[in-house]
């Protein structure tokens, strides 16, 4: 019993130095937050916080995970039950779900997704973070073209390959973050254009 107060109170501890950490990277941005400032915003010891994730970059990456996920639970985006059900629905409503989990993580994730594009031009290790992103972004896609492509629902001519990527421009937190953020699209609307677009560039036939 004591271990489970200890284990879930360590739990409350990260997740507040983590919230801690998110507020003052979107506030401030990544170079200028230091590890004190984090530790002071989260009311730890700047020890604690260094022994916890050793690093900022490993905090940012840590933060992007959750943000990401939604929670902390140690499951990838293509084992979790939502994605799975969305790539076994038929062709149009897998597209439908995909925007529409998209839009869910974008809303959460896309202020901290901007403070890492912006922190990569300047720092090599959060480049290397950045360049990780897209890729596990791609490889997502990846996936849901080829339960397009096993459904054969692409449209005549478009490999999975080349619908991967497709999706990958029209769903990227860059067109998000202008459409929604700077260009003040309700996030009802980017969803709407986003189906649309993915549904003519992609599958042969709607199929309702």
């Amino acid at each position: 019993m004591a271990g489970g107060k200890r284990a879930a109170k360590a739990a409350a501890t990260r997740a507040r130095m983590l919230g801690a950490a998110r507020a003052l990277f979107v506030g401030g941005g990544y170079g200028s937050t230091s590890m004190q400032a984090i530790a002071a915003e989260a009311g730890v010891a700047v020890q604690t916080l260094y022994y916890t994730f050793e690093t900022k970059r490993a905090i940012l990456t840590e933060l992007l995970d959750v943000e990401v996920a939604g929670d902390a639970a140690p499951v990838a985006t293509l084992d979790r039950p939502q994605v799975m059900e969305a790539m076994a629905a038929p062709p149009a409503d897998q597209l439908r779900r995909m925007v529409a989990m998209t839009a869910q993580v974008h809303a959460r994730v896309v202020p901290l997704l901007e403070v890492l594009r912006a922190a990569a031009a300047v720092d090599p290790g959060v480049a290397d973070l950045w360049r990780t992103n897209i890729a596990q972004r791609h490889t997502v896609q990846v996936a849901f073209a080829a339960a397009l492509a096993a459904k054969g629902a692409l449209r005549p001519g478009l490999s999975a390959g080349r619908a991967a990527d497709i999706a990958l421009a029209v769903l990227s937190p860059e067109t998000y973050h202008l459409l929604v953020h700077e260009r003040a699209w309700p996030r009802a609307d980017w969803a709407d254009w986003a189906t649309d677009a993915l549904t003519r560039q992609l599958i042969a036939e709607i199929d309702g």
